[in-house]
Parts: C-alpha cells; structure tokens; sequence
C-alpha cells in the first residue's frame, strides 16, 4: 500500500506506473521486463490492470457493457471470466442490464474493479478505492481487495484511508513528495504512527 500525505505523489506513482504521465527518471520493471512508459493497452496485455479514483466507469452504458469493455481484447473469454468476477460481486450479477450512471459510488467502484479484473491482470494498480464511500461501503471495498489478492492477483493500493489499507497489505510504502520517505510491512507502519 502506498499512503502518504495529500500532494506527495502517490496518485502520481501510479499514473507513472500505467503510462499516464512521463517518467523524468528511474524505470518500471514488472517480471524482469522494463514496462516504463507503455500505453495502457500494452500494460494490459502485460498484465497490469488501473482503477483511477475518478470517472472509472462509463455511466451511459449497462453493467454489463462495462465489464465487455474490460475484455475487448479476448472477446472470446467473457463468460469464464464474467463467472469470475460475478463471483467476486454477486450482486453485479444480478444487475448486468442496469445503467452504470444509476449506481452508487460503492456499487460504481466494483464494476470499476470488475471490469479492470476481465482481463485477467496479474497486478492491479487502484487509486483512493474507497474516496467519497460510506464506511459500510469502505468496509465491503476493502474486503473485496483482500478477495481479489486472495484470488492471486497483486495489488498496488494508493489510499487516504491508511489504517485500513495497512491492515490488508503485505507491504507498505510512505511517500512523502515524491520520495519514498518509509518502506516496510503493512504492520510495522500500523506500529509507527
């Protein structure tokens, strides 16, 4: 998990990472290969899948047309992978026809994470995943980021909610602008106020 105060970058990392903005210095390395400034469809096709905080799904379009959206590249895999994710969010499942402008922001956010998981990444990068939530929401968010690392995907979380995001990770890194100002386990940093 990445936390940090507001400014010190940490949206920025991840948006660096997915090839959003351009790498001054240093390099991306994902499984030995150097991902550093690849477009998006490359780093899906590689295996790194974004949530952004904001505007993260299409509101005009259905549920479903959302996470079609998210496998455009192996059309052929929908339902294996439609049965995964619904898996994950059963109540989606139930909704496919329902205009994704008409959810909540909790219910917005896992067709958000849904769609990014059709393509099967093996890291999924999420921007501030429980911003603007209530806390029953926050509560399900961050269970279902622990389900989705359970199911073998790596996660690389950018949260204003710390504490909670510290809980869930094996990792944490404290950036602070723009450097990474302490480095240790999710535990350690919970320790460290």
């Amino acid at each position: 998990g990445i936390i940090g105060p507001n400014g010190a970058g940490k949206s920025t990392l991840l948006k660096a990472i997915f090839g959003q903005v351009n790498i001054r210095s240093g390099s991306v390395i994902l499984k030995g290969d150097n991902i550093t400034g690849l477009k998006a469809d490359k780093l899906v096709s590689k295996g790194v899948g974004m949530v952004p905080q904001n505007n993260n799904v299409f509101p005009s379009l259905s549920i479903e047309e959302n996470l079609q959206m998210g496998i455009y590249q192996e059309p052929k895999m929908y339902k294996q992978r439609l049965e995964f994710v619904t898996g994950l969010f059963p109540e989606l499942g139930k909704r496919l026809k329902q205009r994704a402008g008409s959810l909540s922001g909790g219910e917005r956010q896992m067709v958000a994470m849904s769609r990014a998981l059709m393509m099967e990444p093996s890291v999924l990068l999420l921007d501030e995943p429980s911003a603007g939530l209530s806390p029953v929401r926050q509560d399900e968010t961050f269970i279902n980021v622990a389900a989705i690392n359970r199911a073998g995907v790596s996660i690389m979380i950018v949260e204003q909610n710390a504490r909670r995001a510290l809980q869930i990770c094996d990792r944490g890194y404290v950036l602070d602008q723009g450097k990474d100002a302490y480095t240790g386990t999710g535990r350690d940093l919970m320790k460290d106020p």
